[in-house]
């Protein structure tokens, strides 16, 4: 009879699967972690931040429509390419602004 019970198990949500698996249906199904913590003295709040966090696969986050790492610079292979676009434009932008401000002080002196 002590066999019998040594090889009954007892079944749980966990039996037989690992933590890929379970990493798996995670990031298929995807899971929202969401909190806040607000710190007050008294009736006065003095700080308060808003938690939230997503987990699941790049598919599934896509799906829901959540897609900002395809258009973040510093996630992006052409990083160093839109800095150095970037930078040349700034110094247009300055050039064009310096450029303005002489055509405005010239029309100004020709007033007088």
């Amino acid at each position: 009879m002590s066999q019998a019970i040594k090889s009954q198990a007892i079944n749980t949500s966990t039996t037989g699967s690992s933590l890929a698996d379970i990493l798996e249906r995670v990031l298929d199904k995807g899971i929202v972690i969401a909190g806040d913590i607000t710190v007050s003295v008294g009736s006065v709040e003095l700080l308060s931040i808003r938690i939230r966090l997503l987990v699941a696969s790049v598919d599934k986050a896509k799906e829901i429509g959540i897609n900002w790492w395809e258009s973040d610079p510093y996630l992006s292979s052409r990083t160093q390419e839109l800095l150095a676009s970037n930078q040349q434009l700034l110094e247009r932008v300055n050039l064009l602004e310096r450029e303005l401000a002489a055509v405005r002080q010239l029309e100004g002196n020709q007033e007088k």
